[in-house]
């Protein structure tokens, strides 16, 4: 896989945008084939006939791109598609360059960096997905290179004042690139794959371009589905040795966990109903475990957590903010990086944790609370079938504060 010369400063090469390789033989049936083929249904599309039907692809191409541009620049919110379990379909936010997009993870298990981006491929190289980040770039200059790549052949190109998209084949793969920039700075993503594999991956590509931001506001909730792959929140110390409470879905599927400035925990045992998750700090003693109220919360709260460090410019300090317990929930929702928070009453003992969650949307249906409350009567049960006995409440605010801790999950 190369890289060719992309970013433009003024009109002038500054800098390198990855380059999937082609492919320059074909190949044999193999387990990535077998594999995509069950996944989905319909079986791929002959290469001889690929060329044949070329002038129906390009139209349904073209088409299907300019609506997926159309949706990113109307900030519309649509519904995550709909694929086979196999495919691993999932929102994620590339840690590389900032973008979010959706990726078939079970498609393309192998997760690496690149000089200005993230790459998957799948296990032998059939798939394969990159993305780019360019400082200083300009967007058409970027489109024409696009287009001027080796053994490519265009089938839609279509260029906007902030993006564009380019499908067509490259050698013996189909290929699309989509591209968005913001002052002079361009993310984008390439999508590379065999012509064997198209019949499950051609509509999993253009899922991923219109499901591709490249500049999500870091100060709005994801959208549903979404999982960061470094992701923020907050959690609750339970025990002094250690033991601390997390959200059980801020948790999920991390390579590892991070509480600052402790270093590494392990999840050891989790409550998915209630989205509970013990965690455990090895070789850490006198932390402030939080004290624990009658359970009767109600009326107003203090909501005790740690901001996401794009919310709060990078403190690990938490913070607290006055809040109301509603039939709705915790109100108003807290900003980034407070799911796992602490909610306090008014002798400071602990209420419960906040449980921030995307709103989920739904045709002729309300948004689902924002932030939920999961009682600390529900925690102490938990926490008691671990063989942990929560404390009693002794404490104010201040101590309370110091029961809060930074957590962070990174998934890449």
């Amino acid at each position: 896989m190369g890289f060719k010369s992309a970013a433009i400063i003024v009109g002038v090469v500054a800098a390198c945008a990855p380059a999937l390789a082609p492919q320059t033989h074909a190949r044999e049936p193999n387990a990535d084939v077998v594999a995509l083929q069950n996944a989905t249904g319909p079986p791929a599309e002959p290469t001889n006939n690929a060329r044949r039907h070329r002038s129906v692809k390009a139209a349904r191409k073209h088409a299907t791109g300019e609506a997926s541009v159309a949706r990113q620049e109307d900030n519309s919110t649509e519904a995550l598609p709909h694929f086979s379990e196999s495919i691993g379909w999932r929102l994620t936010e590339d840690r590389m360059t900032g973008a979010r997009l959706g990726l078939p993870e079970k498609l393309v298990p192998r997760a690496s960096t690149t000089r200005s981006g993230s790459r998957w491929t799948s296990a032998q190289g059939q798939i394969q997905i990159e993305t780019f980040r360019l400082a200083e770039a300009s967007l058409p200059a970027l489109f024409e290179e696009e287009k001027k790549a080796n053994r490519r052949q265009i089938e839609s190109s279509d260029l906007k004042s902030d993006s564009f998209i380019v499908t067509g084949t490259q050698g013996l793969k189909n290929f699309l690139v989509r591209a968005a920039a913001r002052n002079s700075e361009v993310r984008g993503m390439t999508i590379l794959y065999d012509q064997a594999t198209q019949g499950t991956m051609e509509p999993v590509a253009h899922a991923m371009a219109a499901a591709f931001t490249a500049f999500p506001d870091p100060n709005a909730p994801a959208p549903p589905g979404t999982r960061r792959a470094v992701e923020y929140g907050s959690a609750i110390v339970v025990d002094a040795g250690g033991d601390l409470v997390a959200p059980a879905h801020l948790t999920a599927d991390c390579r590892t966990i991070i509480v600052p400035p402790f270093g590494h925990a392990v999840r050891l045992a989790a409550d998915q109903t209630n989205d509970l998750a013990l965690i455990r700090l090895y070789g850490v003693r006198n932390l402030v475990p939080v004290q624990f109220g009658d359970g009767n919360a109600s009326g107003e709260l203090t909501v005790i957590g740690v901001a996401d460090p794009l919310a709060q410019a990078g403190s690990v300090i938490a913070t607290g903010s006055t809040a109301h317990l509603t039939a709705r929930g915790v109100d108003p929702a807290p900003k980034p990086g407070f799911s796992g928070a602490a909610a306090v009453d008014s002798y400071g003992a602990l209420a419960g944790m906040v449980d921030v969650k995307s709103a989920v949307l739904a045709a002729n249906a309300a948004a689902a609370p924002a932030a939920a409350l999961v009682p600390a009567a529900t925690i102490g049960a938990f926490l008691r079938a671990q063989g942990i006995a929560p404390g009693a409440a002794e404490t104010e605010h201040a101590a309370a504060a110091q029961s809060v801790l930074r957590i962070i999950c990174v998934r890449q």
